[in-house]
């Protein structure tokens, strides 16, 4: 009976952190709302169409929407990722590709074509905004 209890309360604690545990990484989650910083790099554009484009990206990396300005326009994509997944040997949820994918789907942008290590959110954003 009592490993049916210990059964029983570690499946319950891994259901409930899987599904209430926040994914953003803890760098970022501790950030105040990054939004001056996205207006002040992207000025001529409207507030609407960076937090249309957050919400593209967070969609794409799975985190939740309310998080959407806790990401600055010099946050690297592959940190990001990097802060995700810490370690080479865990799977990860195809973030990239499904961004790949998406860009491609909503505005015929090859995402190969725009990679490279150092990529920022802010250049993304702007590739996007060129072909708008």
């Amino acid at each position: 009976m009592t490993g049916f209890i210990i059964i029983a309360m570690a499946a319950t604690y891994l259901v409930w952190s899987f599904y209430l545990e926040d994914t953003l990484p803890k760098i970022f989650r501790q950030r105040y709302c990054m939004g001056k910083h996205w207006k002040a790099e992207f000025s001529e554009h409207s507030a609407s169409d960076i937090r249309s484009f957050l919400i593209f990206f967070v969609d794409a990396f799975a985190f939740d929407r309310k998080d959407k300005l806790q990401f600055e326009p010099n946050d690297k994509l592959l940190v990001i990722y990097r802060e995700l997944y810490p370690h080479k040997w865990q799977a990860d949820a195809m973030e990239f590709e499904t961004l790949a994918d998406d860009l491609y789907q909503k505005f015929g942008i090859d995402f190969g074509s725009l990679w490279y290590d150092d990529l920022t959110l802010g250049e993304l954003y702007q590739a996007i905004s060129e072909v708008q």
